[in-house]
This record gives C-alpha cells, structure tokens and sequence, in this order.
C-alpha cells in the first residue's frame, strides 16, 4: 500500500475500515448492516472492490461470499497514520503532536497514564532518540 493511496480514504472508506478492523474480516452483508445510514447494497460493493485496489483489503472465497481481511493489522496501520498526520500538521515533531493531543484532552490524564508516558520518554531518552 503507497503512502499516496492511504492519504486517500473518503469519510464511508474509513468507515468502512473501521467496520473490518473491528470483525477482524466481514461480508459485504456484514458492513452493510453496520454503517450508518447505509448506501446501497451495490455501493458498499463497489468501495470494498476500491480498498482492495488500493491495497487495503484482501478477500477470501466461502462459496459464494467474499470475506474481506485487511491487508495492515490495526496497530500498523495506525501509526502509519499518524506518522503521516505528525509530518503533515506538526512539520515531522512528536513532541509538537503529544502536547496538542495532551492539551485537547477532556478528561484528566490518569497517573498509570502519566507514568506510562514517562515510561516511554525513559525509553526514548536511553536510546538517543
């Protein structure tokens, strides 16, 4: 999967993403049934044909069904984007990001929170980062 064609989900393929990841694979049925204020049968199978061309699903056989898998597990995909959101909006600087993420947040950072944090700067410290 290009870094070109990651940037280029439309708000119903994230959706639709968000849908896979979460059954860990699914029918056209099953995305369907979930989405809010579903499009056409037809159109939910024209978008898993386009993710799978953008080298984000793959697909099995079961009889007659297409199972759709993601081609990325969660985890990597998801720093894949937000490494691409830090070079895009905070000019490549983590800290820049963490200090607006910890300045939006709306609920009080709990201590194990803190401390996993400083954990992790620890980590980062000893290995030169």
């Amino acid at each position: 999967m290009t870094q070109k064609a990651q940037n280029q989900l439309s708000r119903r393929e994230r959706q639709i993403m968000d849908i896979i990841y979460q059954l860990g694979q699914a029918t056209a049925a099953e995305v369907l049934e979930r989405l809010p204020a579903p499009p056409t049968n037809s159109a939910v199978r024209t978008m898993l044909k386009l993710l799978e061309e953008k080298g984000f699903l793959k697909h099995k056989q079961e009889g007659v069904r297409y199972i759709f898998l993601p081609t990325l597990a969660r985890e990597k995909a998801g720093k894949s984007a937000l490494k691409q959101l830090v070079d895009t909006f905070f000019d490549g600087s983590g800290s820049e990001a963490v200090a607006a993420i910890l300045d939006l947040s709306k609920t009080k950072i709990s201590q194990e929170e803190l401390d996993r944090l400083s954990e992790l700067i620890e980590e980062a410290r000893q290995k030169g980062r």
